[in-house]
């Protein structure tokens, strides 16, 4: 038995290989869920889904475009019969200090981040109201609780931040149709997204300020959004839910 069984869940962002969103698509697709993984790069995204089992699908989607939203929405729901979760996980970051910031560097950064949140959220919202339930997953930071201070500029903290007020006013909106809407803020991750501007002194004082000595996997926050997903979570919705090592406790 699966906490996901007969379930069918979109996550976006998904395909880089050792990223938080395939971390999630490989837990709820053991949980027993059909899962779609939606990238920029449909090649890496149907090899993502193929990688995590037979009846997975990979489709290419810019969450900033809400047409390409829209149309990945209905060609699963007329595949699928049904959306029950969304992960929204697409995500990028830039470490910019405050005046370093250019209108394209802000403009990249809250599309992707927050824009994309809200357009895919659009998309699948008629399905879940339609059928009276579904869980939807926002990755927030974080960045977003403490202002920064780990990777991401000012720029990503607002658009995290953004996030959060974003999560809890759908929860708010949508909980009379029995949809659920929760954020996670993870704190520092070993992912693709850092892993390769880091210098070991940099991860030395990082994992100084985390009382559980030691850097976020994946599958920390995989867990945590497979929780969020199921019906153990049946009575949360408007959460943030903290997956840092206890570096920071509010």
């Amino acid at each position: 038995m699966g906490l996901l069984d007969n379930k069918f869940a979109i996550i976006t962002g998904a395909a880089s290989a050792r990223g938080l969103g395939k971390a999630t698509a490989k837990l709820f697709a053991e949980h027993g869920a059909t899962v779609a993984i939606l990238d920029l790069d449909e090649a890496a995204a149907k090899a993502a889904a193929a990688d995590i089992g037979e009846r997975h699908v990979g489709l290419a989607c810019n969450v900033t475009d809400k047409a390409a939203c829209d149309a990945v929405a209905a060609e699963l729901k007329a595949k699928w019969g049904r959306i029950d979760i969304l992960v929204n996980n697409a995500g990028i970051t830039q470490p910019l200090k405050i005046m370093d910031i250019a209108a394209a560097n802000y403009d990249a950064v809250l599309d992707v981040n927050l824009r994309g949140t809200l357009y895919m959220s659009q998309a699948v919202i008629p399905a879940m109201r339609e059928q009276k339930s579904g869980s939807i997953v926002n990755l927030s930071s974080v960045s977003a609780q403490r202002g920064g201070g780990i990777f991401g500029g000012p720029h990503y903290s607002a658009a995290k931040a953004g996030v959060l007020g974003l999560s809890k006013a759908m929860a708010r909106e949508l909980a009379p149709a029995n949809v659920r809407v929760n954020a996670i803020c993870p704190g520092f991750i070993a992912t693709d997204i850092t892993g390769g501007k880091l210098t070991p002194d940099m991860l030395t004082s990082i994992v100084e300020g985390i009382p559980m000595g030691r850097a976020g996997e994946a599958s920390d926050v995989a867990g945590c959004a497979l929780f969020l997903a199921s019906d153990l979570s049946a009575y949360c919705t408007g959460t943030e839910v903290d997956v840092n090592g206890g570096s920071l406790i509010h």
